[in-house]
């Protein structure tokens, strides 16, 4: 088995988008990246690397008949082979959720119930953009709550655990971003839906402004020094959340608007492939509405080298 075949079945071009979930959830809970932050990415990598082996195992029939390509059906990964690899990262994944504590793993365990749920049953039922909304709401949760319990939150939020359950609305943010992008993508493979593309640049359009850092007063400060340290910080943070929005739009946006006019296979599935690159910067946008500028910098570096391994290798 080659190492191209690997890396064509886990989509690697697509793990620059994983990270983020723990790093947008720990920032939107207000707390600061630490061990248990580290330990929640590497669960969501596994997690998520087993869910695209488990994907191809399960459609190995359907793929044969219209990705003949692909490494299972073309015969470069033996079915056998995927699905112990789907097994094995799910139980690494369990484990390194478990390193970051009970909550954390609880998390994972409902995240890896829905993965498998999603391949196995739920992919081609109407219940399939939600059962994968679900999946992308509970990895940003894994983040705050692997956060909330190693890590401490920042000056004046209060204790993390008790913190971790403000990432909620960022959750919804990035869930409703993944149901658009899976319902468009249950369209990729014979094209034909104008609807969906049009309906999903819609929801790019409303995340895009909900994701920007809403003006507001700051609290009062004790001295001027203060105050006008307090304001640069909002500045550099709403800076930094409209920047962050602005890339967010752009990279998906635009393929929207293409499979919308033109709904063939190719432009369908390149909307699919922009609107999974486009969770980087949405999660980047999250971070920096919630207050962390430095990590949302730091997703947003990862954006180019997504873009550059998705010429060699899909992400979809």
């Amino acid at each position: 088995m080659k190492p191209g075949a690997w890396a064509e079945l886990l989509r690697i071009s697509a793990l620059f988008t994983v990270p983020g979930d723990a790093l947008a959830g720990a920032a939107a809970a207000g707390l600061r990246p630490g061990r248990g932050t580290a330990y929640a990415v590497g669960a969501s990598l596994c997690l998520y690397e087993a869910g695209m082996a488990l994907n191809d195992w399960a459609d190995r029939a359907e793929d044969a008949i219209d990705r003949p390509h692909r490494p299972i059906p073309s015969g470069r990964v033996t079915p056998r082979a995927a699905l112990a690899t789907a097994g094995a990262l799910t139980a690494a994944g369990l484990a390194l959720s478990a390193r970051a504590g009970r909550p954390a793993l609880a998390v994972a365990t409902a995240l890896a119930g829905t993965v498998w749920a999603y391949d196995l049953k739920l992919k081609h039922t109407p219940a399939g953009p939600a059962a994968m909304a679900a999946a992308r709401a509970l990895d940003l949760m894994l983040g705050a709550t692997a956060t909330g319990r190693a890590g401490p939150a920042r000056p004046g939020e209060g204790h993390g655990t008790r913190r971790a359950r403000h990432a909620w609305g960022a959750a919804a943010l990035l869930a409703t971003h993944t149901y658009a992008v899976t319902s468009v993508s249950r369209h990729e493979t014979h094209g034909g839906s104008t609807a969906v593309p049009i309906a999903a640049l819609a929801a790019t359009a409303a995340l895009g402004c909900a994701a920007v850092r809403s003006g507001g007063t700051s609290a009062p400060t004790a001295t001027a020094t203060a105050s006008a340290v307090t304001a640069a910080a909002s500045a550099v943070t709403a800076a930094a959340s409209a920047v962050t929005a602005a890339g967010y739009l752009g990279t998906a946006a635009k393929p929207y608007l293409h499979a919308a006019l033109n709904p063939s296979p190719a432009l369908t599935q390149q909307a699919v492939g922009g609107g999974i690159r486009a969770m980087i910067p949405l999660q980047s946008a999250l971070a920096a509405r919630a207050g962390a500028p430095g990590t949302a910098a730091a997703l947003l570096a990862l954006a180019p080298l997504a873009r550059t391994l998705a010429r060699k290798v899909s992400p979809t």
